[in-house]
This record gives structure tokens, sequence and C-alpha cells, in this order.
């Protein structure tokens, strides 16, 4: 079972910060100084369980261009289980009721692109690199 909650305790942060830091720093090789930044004060954070082990994570912030969702990230044995996909579902619900009419982006990684795709976004503008990682803008559609 899939259990996605934000993650306002201290506790449910450090879980969520530690799946950022396995996927991003540690698999995909990213920066840790890219990893963090200046807005993990302000953004709000989800932490997704399966069966009750910590395994996906993920942020949303207001920008001046609308609502970025940001930080996806599913530990490489629960890739493949719907975690992404509830994760996701989560916090476009969420959104969807607390910044109503705001448009909804994201920067995905290419091996991701199909997977928001399915999920309601589409791709706007050309691909680029971003910590050595190819990436495209989406924004959802709905």
């Amino acid at each position: 079972m899939i259990q996605v909650t934000r993650a306002k305790q201290e506790q449910d942060l450090k879980k969520a910060f530690r799946i950022r830091e396995q996927v991003f720093v540690e698999e995909q090789q990213v920066p840790r100084d890219a990893e963090n930044d200046a807005f993990e004060s302000t953004a709000n954070h989800y932490l997704a369980t399966y069966e009750g082990v910590p395994c996906g994570a993920a942020r949303w912030r207001t920008t001046d261009d609308g609502v970025k969702l940001e930080r996806f990230a599913v530990l490489s044995d629960y890739r493949n289980k719907q975690v992404g996909a509830e994760v996701l579902k989560a916090v476009l619900t969420d959104v969807k009721a607390e910044q109503t009419g705001k448009k909804i982006y994201l920067n995905a990684q290419l091996p991701a692109v199909n997977f928001y795709k399915r999920n309601g976004f589409k791709t706007e503008g050309d691909m680029f690199t971003e910590c050595d990682i190819q990436h495209y803008k989406m924004v959802f559609a709905g």
C-alpha cells in the first residue's frame, strides 16, 4: 500500500531529504549544493511510503510563473510500483485546491517525460541540460 503525506514534521522532512539525497546526489551525481537550495524552508514537501517504507519525495512552490513541481524522487527499488504516480496525484490535488487557476509546471528529466505526459503534462520549448541531466519544461494541461 502506498501512502503519501505532506511532510511537515521534522522526522518526515528528514526522510524526504534522505530519499532525495540517495536519488539525486548518490545515484545521479547531482552536486549536493544544487540539490538543496534556498527554497527548502518555504516549499511544500511530500513523503511517500510503500508498505510503511519511506521511498518517495517531492515538493512544490509558488513562483512568478505559477506553481513549480520539483524534486520528485523514488528510490530505485520502488520504481514501477506506482509510487511516483501517487505522489504526483497527491501534489496535484493539493496544488489545484490551494493555488486555483495558476499555471502548474515542472522541469522533467528526459527519462521521466513520458511519465508526465501520461499524467496530463505537455512539453514546452527545447530540451535543456541542468546538472548534466537533460530536461524538458512541462506544463500541466489537465
